[in-house]
């Protein structure tokens, strides 16, 4: 805002190279936060249009029922339970804890430090020294400041702790409730000309269903996703240097990002293909996977905007479908009601800014500085401040004749004469003369029906009022002298 208020007001030459940020997905944000139960419902609706996902399925991703995940019945499975429950018991403020904001900022020292490190060669694959390890680990769950390019600690060591920190979460960065929706993005294939499957994977509909399921994900771990998947994704450029492909990551990863807790390899045997698969496709598209798509970015701002939100992609289309032309007249008297609304939004954050701007300045301390900033708000006055009201002066009121021939200029040709009173005591006989003059302008009408013959008399009969008033004018002064 304060860089708005400097462009709008001082006019500073500087701020030119800046750019104007502007977030599309505001709408949904907002959504999100302020009614989550209508953006979930949303959401979920366009999900369930693009994968089948049976009545068990979708209560376990609305959260309604307990996932039922794969091996949860096995007595090697309920042994590994228990002994990771058990590990988990001595858990610090960052390892072991369930997801949180200062856990990731914590961890994000460890991906910024990797981002300068991208070259090593078998990153993430070959592990580090557990000493430093457990050193650094330690440093980050007592919340101490830690300077990672020092020199002390390797980037293996690094990579390795960070694996470590995700494997200890109590569940997977995308949920257990999402592990049999992620299942059946993989079954999404494109269709012949005849309408039959094939074994192509459709990546459009594949990467906008991954869209929509980001968007249901807890805050916490979406904010975390999007960091890995972008630190792999770089990773993987430097493939060539580091020898670790986007499928090389994706094997080092999935057990932390999709597998469920608590499960083997064994266990998903039937699925562990596409489960691999799935990251691979995260970490290559991971730059288009955290945009909502378009219609729901549409569906949020008309939510907002009061006019009537679409509730899927296919209503969208609907409306920009050769044959409903009918529905363009509906459609530019919509665009044309955003329009406006848009403005008046736009409008309303300029004058907010302007008057926390305005604040600001006031409560600085006295300088040369404040004075000139104080001078520039003077120079705009339509930036109306707090406490402060611009004085409107009064439109200026013409003056107008009253004389006959003003009247006869007025009505007849139709061209305003301003003359200035002689006197402000007018005698009852020129205002008689006045409202009989008016009275034959409204018996004689408008000047393509006048005669030449009533528009002389109408003359004379003018210049007799004025030598009247002049001769009473002039008595009046004798008197006085």
């Amino acid at each position: 805002s304060d860089a708005i208020c400097n462009f709008v007001i001082c006019n500073d030459s500087s701020l030119h190279s800046q750019p104007i940020i502007f977030n599309p997905d505001f709408f949904v944000e907002k959504l999100r936060h302020e009614k989550p139960e209508v953006f979930t419902e949303l959401v979920v609706s366009n999900i369930t249009r693009l994968i089948d996902l049976p009545g068990a399925e979708l209560a376990q991703l609305m959260g309604e029922e307990d996932p039922k995940l794969p091996g949860a019945n096995s007595t090697a499975s309920g042994f590994f339970r228990s002994l990771m429950s058990l590990k988990r018991k001595e858990k610090g403020v960052v390892f072991g804890s369930p997801l949180t904001e200062e856990g990731i900022a914590q961890v994000s020292q460890l991906i910024e430090y990797l981002y300068k490190n991208l070259r090593a060669e078998g990153l993430f694959r070959v592990p580090g020294n557990s000493i430093r390890q457990q050193i650094l680990k330690d440093a980050l769950n007592s919340g101490t400041d830690i300077d990672l390019d020092s020199g002390e600690f390797h980037s293996n060591d690094v990579a390795t702790l960070l694996k470590m920190f995700l494997g200890e979460l109590p569940e997977p960065l995308l949920t257990h409730k999402h592990f049999h929706a992620h299942l059946k993005i993989a079954d999404l294939t494109l269709f012949d000309e005849k309408g039959n499957k094939t074994s192509t994977p459709d990546k459009e509909r594949q990467i906008e269903a991954l869209q929509l399921l980001f968007l249901i994900l807890p805050a916490p771990n979406r904010s975390l996703l999007k960091l890995l998947l972008d630190l792999l994704y770089q990773t993987a450029k430097k493939q060539d240097k580091n020898k670790m492909s986007a499928h090389n990551l994706a094997l080092m990863f999935a057990p932390h990002i999709l597998w469920p807790r608590n499960v083997t390899a064994n266990d998903l045997q039937e699925n562990i293909t596409k489960l691999n698969n799935g990251v691979t496709f995260m970490i290559k598209h991971s730059q288009k996977l955290f945009k909502a798509p378009a219609y729901i970015r549409e569906c949020a701002r008309l939510h907002y905007l009061g006019s009537r939100a679409h509730t899927s992609k296919d209503d969208l289309d609907l409306l920009t479908s050769p044959g409903s032309k009918e529905l363009q007249p509906l459609k530019s008297q919509k665009r044309s009601r955003l329009d406006t609304c848009h403005q008046e939004e736009t409008q309303q954050r300029t004058e907010e800014a302007l008057k926390e701007l305005f604040r600001h300045v006031h409560n600085m301390p006295d300088s040369a500085k404040k004075k000139k900033l104080i001078r520039q708000f003077n120079k705009h006055p339509t930036a109306l401040t707090p406490g402060s009201d611009v004085p409107t002066s009064p439109a200026p009121r013409r003056t107008r004749s009253r004389s006959f021939s003003g009247l006869i200029k007025r009505k007849v040709l139709g061209t305003p004469v301003i003359l200035e009173r002689k006197s402000r005591d007018a005698t009852p006989e020129p205002e008689r003369v006045s409202k009989e003059n008016i009275h034959l302008l409204q018996k004689c009408g408008s000047p393509a029906h006048m005669s030449q013959a009533k528009l002389k008399s109408l003359e004379g009969r003018k210049e007799e009022s004025c030598r009247r008033m002049r001769a009473h004018l002039l008595s009046k002064d004798s008197s006085s002298l």
